[in-house]
């Protein structure tokens, strides 16, 4: 068995009701205050991406959770010995919203240090960097919403996820043309 993480140092993923996160995320927040939990509760997130669409030929950015379902938690849960930590097992259950701790029976386990490092890096990613929200497949048909090329269709012939950029073939003058777009700047036809 491996070493029990320091309290500071144990993070658990907190099965929730499907579009409560926040609501779930708040009243724990709340409790804390109240109920006086800031020694055993650290820590609650409900990890989310900046995503970007177009709507009626405007970019709008949204926040879209990544872990539908599931907020994440710092918090001391089980002591050196390996057993629960009573007052935050119940404190966190007892919580309107949540349905249980993920992936367990019986005993919650505190995530991989590699796993919670890995976690953290992609939440601060994800938050600083704009993802496209459509995606698209190559041989899907599009519209362009902005730039010079407003109000064509074309076929997409090339996706580059990693640059949100798309090559959509487009007919100028009769000719089939090959044009580099963002993501944003196009909408399924």
């Amino acid at each position: 068995m491996a070493a029990i993480p320091s309290p500071r140092e144990q993070w658990y993923v907190v099965h929730v009701l499907a579009g409560q996160e926040q609501k779930v995320r708040d009243n724990i927040l709340r409790r804390i205050e109240t109920e006086e939990m800031g020694d055993y509760v650290f820590e609650v997130l409900v990890p989310t991406e900046r995503v970007s669409e177009v709507k009626r030929g405007k970019k709008t950015e949204t926040s879209r959770k990544f872990f539908p379902g599931y907020v994440i938690a710092n918090m001391h849960l089980l002591d050196e010995d390996n057993r629960l930590v009573d007052r935050t097992w119940y404190f966190i259950k007892e919580t309107t919203g949540v349905i249980n701790f993920a992936g367990t029976r019986d005993k919650p386990i505190p995530m991989r240090e590699r796993e919670v490092e890995s976690m953290l890096a992609q939440i601060k990613e994800r938050e600083e960097n704009v993802k496209p929200k459509i995606v698209f497949q190559v041989g899907d048909s599009v519209r362009v919403a902005d730039g010079p090329f407003e109000g064509q269709t074309g076929i997409v012939e090339e996706i580059d996820p990693e640059a949100g950029k798309l090559r959509v073939s487009v007919t100028i003058f009769g000719r089939a043309a090959p044009v580099d777009l963002g993501y944003w700047q196009v909408e399924k036809a």
